[in-house]
């Protein structure tokens, strides 16, 4: 497939989108329900094929791979090292398939890839010198830890009636809405953290670890400072407050700790066979990871960008605005 049909390159060989990168959500103002609906359940749009797939696997662990309510009402190791065991199966295999796909097997050579270079080695800033291995021992040691102690903890209080819990056959319509907000709670959760993180302090004790990835790969997504993942995974917090229920305080984790893989993945697209396309990668991030001052936001919530004036749509006009930006912060 000609990735040119779809963007440019330029001298160096890196590929960009056509046009510049709309601000989300779209077709609100002016309203266009239409394309708004198309937007939400159409293929490669909001809901499919990601948010979709990250749901069913949320539900499928709780109906299957967690253990029950008269197990968790005990605090052991036994129970928190099968979840643990079971979140790094599924991050495994999340991950995993997109490096396979795009950096082991290189099934689409340089084919709609932001950046013409592949991971680095021999780098001084990533542990062993190799940014694959570095993002594997921050996900495995630290991030899926952390996940797997606040999943576990938030589970022992529902299963102690510690914290509120609704019941489906009482609210279902409640619990539906709830379920279905979880991504766009998730998305100002990661902006006002993100942000946070930006704070010189912080940024320099945590964050500056997710930033050695300035051309990210899938493992890149949730390779992070053990500070910064007490910040991302801490949303599932809410659920200690809002009346809930376990499966969408699942989802809640589960898509912060799955959902950074293809976004950070480093390829617009995945190509597969007879040219049948996945949307995977997300310019509007990669742009943060280039230029770290701008896109502190999801893509789905850029908004929040364009109203705090932080927002790169990707054209040399922005890119010459932010540089402005940045020098009247810095006089």
């Amino acid at each position: 497939m000609d990735d040119t049909q779809f963007g440019t390159r330029d001298k160096r060989g890196d590929w960009k989108p056509f046009g510049k990168i709309p601000v989300f959500p779209q077709y609100l103002i002016p309203p266009q329900p239409l394309k708004f609906l198309k937007w939400i359940f159409g293929w490669n749009g909001y809901l499919f094929p990601w948010q979709f797939l990250w749901a069913l696997i949320a539900i499928g662990c709780w109906f299957w791979l967690t253990p029950s309510f008269e197990t968790m009402r005990h605090l052991s190791l036994d129970w928190l090292a099968f979840i643990y065991i079971r979140n790094a199966t599924i991050v495994f295999i999340s991950a995993g398939l997109l490096h396979l796909h795009f950096y082991i097997k290189r099934r689409q050579g340089k084919q709609f890839k932001y950046n013409a270079k592949f991971l680095e080695t021999n780098k001084q800033k990533f542990l062993f010198k190799d940014q694959t291995k570095d993002n594997l021992v921050w996900i495995f040691l630290s991030g899926i830890t952390i996940w797997t102690i606040y999943e576990g903890l938030t589970l022992w209080a529902y299963a102690n009636e510690w914290i509120p819990m609704v019941i489906w056959d009482m609210y279902p319509l409640y619990l539906i809405v709830f379920f279905c907000l979880i991504p766009t709670i998730r998305d100002f959760h990661f902006y006002l953290i993100h942000r946070l993180l930006h704070w010189r302090p912080l940024y320099r004790i945590a964050h500056e670890v997710h930033h050695r990835n300035i051309n990210p790969g899938p493992w890149s997504g949730l390779s992070m400072h053990p500070v910064e993942h007490v910040f991302y995974f801490s949303g599932i917090l809410i659920h200690l407050i809002i009346p809930s229920h376990p499966v969408i305080a699942m989802w809640h984790i589960f898509h912060a700790g799955i959902s950074p893989y293809p976004s950070h993945s480093g390829f617009e697209t995945m190509v597969l066979k007879d040219g049948f396309r996945v949307y995977t990668g997300s310019y509007n991030h990669y742009l943060h990871h280039k230029y770290f001052e701008c896109n502190y936001s999801a893509d789905s919530a850029n908004f929040l960008d364009k109203f705090f004036d932080t927002f790169h749509d990707g054209s040399e006009e922005a890119t010459e605005a932010m540089k402005q930006r940045l020098r009247n912060v810095r006089m």
